[in-house]
């Protein structure tokens, strides 16, 4: 589904992704982790081009990136993403946010958008809250209304950079359970979180990534087992992270 090929990035003259590589294959669930400035974030922007690349390649089903500007818009619908701080339209209505990207981008009609947004919110837990803002809404029902939006793109498969860190705790769960039972029904997901519980119950396998590079990848069993099988910079950073 995913392919990542030697990818490299600079910020001017820092680099900030030093030849990563890995795949991610269909109705996998693959959980990135790793201390601050790791690179965790950028390379997941880096999966549907909302960061260039200036070394390797991405390959997404058959879309390789990069890509020539006009065909970024293609790539970006079939991948869906979620960002921490939601990014949702504060003057639209809830409808309206879950609507605008299926007529403008997927040249959808009206009725058939309308509908598919609603079953989503549904989905979500969130179908009476069609007609209000963003405002008026919780930050853990704004992030439940952003992944039901990437979901009416009928995407391929779904980018989570941090989706709960902006959250109160209290709110983090409702988020989580929706991304459960989205990994329960073979979505094909790749997330960015530090929610260690989630990610041991949830991931096929774990990125650990320190410095921009991708220092292990294993399975969830491998990485969280007893006998952990990763590397000692990942075994550090899991003591402080499941101690506190």
């Amino acid at each position: 589904m995913i392919s990542i090929e030697n990818v490299s990035k600079w910020y001017g003259p820092t680099q900030v992704l030093h030849g990563c590589s890995t795949k991610v294959g269909a109705g996998e669930v693959v959980v990135v982790c790793g201390p601050s400035g790791s690179g965790k974030s950028t390379l997941v922007k880096c999966i549907n081009a909302l960061e260039p690349i200036q070394g390797g390649r991405i390959v997404i089903g058959d879309d390789v990136i990069p890509a020539p500007a006009a065909k970024l818009s293609a790539i970006r619908a079939r991948v869906g993403m979620v960002f921490q701080h939601f990014e949702l339209f504060p003057h639209m209505t809830v409808q309206q946010n879950l609507m605008f990207a299926q007529v403008k981008v997927l040249k959808r009609r009206e009725e058939e958008a309308h509908a598919r947004a609603r079953g989503y919110l549904e989905r979500v837990g969130l179908a009476n809250f069609a007609s209000k803002h963003p405002g008026q809404l919780s930050g853990g029902q704004q992030q439940r209304v952003a992944i039901a939006r990437a979901l009416c793109m009928d995407p391929a498969c779904m980018l989570f950079d941090e989706p709960t860190s902006a959250l109160d705790p209290e709110m983090v769960n409702e988020v989580l359970d929706v991304m459960t039972e989205l990994a329960s029904e073979g979505m094909t997901m790749m997330c960015v979180t530090h929610e260690m519980g989630f990610a041991s119950k949830v991931a096929d396998r774990v990125i650990f990534m320190d410095e921009g590079r991708i220092v292990d990848d294993c399975t969830s069993q491998q990485f969280f087992g007893a006998t952990a099988q990763c590397s000692d910079r990942a075994q550090r950073f899991l003591s402080k992270i499941i101690s506190h």
